[in-house]
């Protein structure tokens, strides 16, 4: 596919060019397995070349008036708007995402470059009073330099945009590298996106390469001030460590064990569609995702009935097929990690309402209860489509059971009273909760991120001014200070 071919190259100082690693990254269709690209990798030394490009340009870009920096956001947007076909199949070919999964990731990719519009205009500073007579406090907002993001397979294009496109608009140079398994949708087709709009060469740098080519390089290098990292809890600790070690700033946005909570009063119905929606979109593999479905058992057996029908009706398939639901996992390695945990855990006595199979990376899914209270499964984070009913009785035991996972990322709760709802949600430690909806939402403006194992910090409106920017005062002395020598 002349796309994926014409973007298979690295993007380094405004060149594209091949790679100089000893390997290559084949970048394959997941579901029929069609090879789309081969990428040679990226070493440590053009790591290096990336990010002394970024720090070069930045230097210009970042004395660049706001609304010339808006402009080049503006631009980029219509470009996506403009090629939103074809970035939808792209999407559904790369990572293979369903129809629905790539209108639902490019809709939130226009809404973050439409907030980064907003966000050039928005790095303002004050100015403060001081206790000593005739000095004025300025408080400038400063980019921090150069950032690096990591982003993840599971929705590259809007991850990458999410970190990168705010990063640009407050004046910062960026390297980029993209997960392995989608170095297209997740990194160079960003780097042409904004290369078309007009963005000053070096400023953006997509490096595709892997830690076993360049080893910690992207995180060690001098260079980058903060890194902006989105994938595993255990990956995103070697990220914080690393950073913490060289004293820079990490932005972590990791994993997540979501619980929904169907209280005794809840719409059934409803609660059914949401838990539906919120475990299998994207085959589960959403940071979001609620793993764990926690139902009050004066309901339990109506819910259950329901959802396991809902369930049984999703259509497993060819992700360009827009009636397809459920698409394949990104990888073999996935897929089978997937099928034998769901073989565990019924082997541990785990009652399988559903029992998915794997066909080549297709998992259909599965539907488990009767899971013992100390099952390893309901602590972890699923990334495919498996559900776990839990019963509880009552609210303090809800609470107990949602916030029993060492991840606090999002939730839901669903009642027919919502100010009963929000006060369940308040007792579960968690960065984000839904009542009466699912727990797979992100919005430009609200500060979306984790607690406990789900991440350091924040992203979207103004919590990137602080992932992004940093302060410097300057004090003015009108008149003259008395010094005590």
């Amino acid at each position: 596919m002349s796309f994926f071919t014409d973007l298979a190259h690295q993007y380094i100082d405004g060149e594209w060019r091949p790679g100089k690693g000893s390997w290559d990254i084949i970048d394959f269709n997941p579901f029929d397995g069609e090879k789309l690209a081969s990428i040679t990798v990226a070493t440590a030394d053009e790591v290096d070349q990336a990010y002394r490009a970024a720090e070069t340009a930045q230097q210009s870009w970042g004395e660049t008036n706001a609304y010339a920096r808006r402009a080049v956001l503006e631009k980029a947007l219509r470009i996506v708007e403009e090629r939103e076909a074809e970035i939808g199949d792209a999407i559904v070919a790369e990572l293979g995402g369903t129809r629905l999964k790539a209108a639902f990731e490019l809709h939130l990719a226009k809404e973050f470059l439409r907030e980064s519009i907003q966000l050039a205009l928005r790095s303002t500073g004050q100015i403060l009073p001081s206790p000593t007579e005739g000095k004025e406090n300025r408080v400038y907002r400063v980019p921090v330099g150069v950032v690096g993001v990591i982003s993840p397979f599971n929705f590259p294009f809007l991850l990458s945009l999410k970190s990168v496109a705010p990063a640009l608009a407050l004046g910062n140079g960026v390297v980029l590298k993209p997960h392995q398994n989608t170095p297209i949708c997740g990194g160079t087709l960003v780097a042409k996106v904004f290369e078309d709009a007009g963005l000053p060469a070096g400023l953006l740098n997509v490096v595709v390469t892997d830690i076993a080519e360049i080893g910690d390089a992207l995180l060690e290098h001098p260079i980058p001030q903060v890194i902006s990292f989105t994938g595993s809890d255990k990956v995103g600790r070697h990220v914080a460590t690393v950073c913490a070690t060289n004293l820079k700033r990490s932005v972590l946005e990791l994993g997540g064990n979501s619980a929904l909570i169907v209280l005794d009063d809840a719409d059934v119905d409803y609660a059914v569609d949401a838990a539906v929606f919120s475990r299998y979109v994207h085959q589960g593999q959403v940071c979001m995702a609620a793993n764990r479905i926690l139902v009050d058992r004066s309901v339990e057996q109506e819910f259950t009935e329901k959802f396991v029908a809902k369930v049984s009706s999703l259509r497993v398939g060819d992700p360009a097929d827009p009636a397809t639901q459920i698409g394949p996992l990104i990888n073999s390695n996935q897929a089978e990690a997937i099928s034998a945990l769901v073989d565990q855990t019924v082997a541990a006595g785990a009652t399988a309402l559903l029992h998915g199979r794997a066909d080549g990376n297709l998992v259909s899914p599965s539907v488990l209860t009767g899971l013992a209270a100390d099952s390893p499964v309901l602590s972890q984070e699923i990334f495919g489509p498996v559900a776990l009913l839990v019963p509880f009785d009552g609210e303090d035991e809800a609470v107990r059971i949602a916030n029993d996972t060492p991840y606090g990322l999002s939730g839901a709760v669903h009642t027919g009273n919502i100010e009963r709802g929000v006060r369940v949600g308040q007792r579960i430690r968690t960065g984000m909760i839904h009542i009466n909806d699912g727990t797979v939402h992100d919005e430009p403006i609200v500060p979306f991120g984790g607690e406990k194992s789900s991440g350091l910090g924040r992203l979207n409106g103004d919590s990137m001014l602080d992932a992004f920017t940093t302060q410097k005062w300057i004090s003015v002395q009108h008149g003259r200070s008395q010094f005590p020598f």
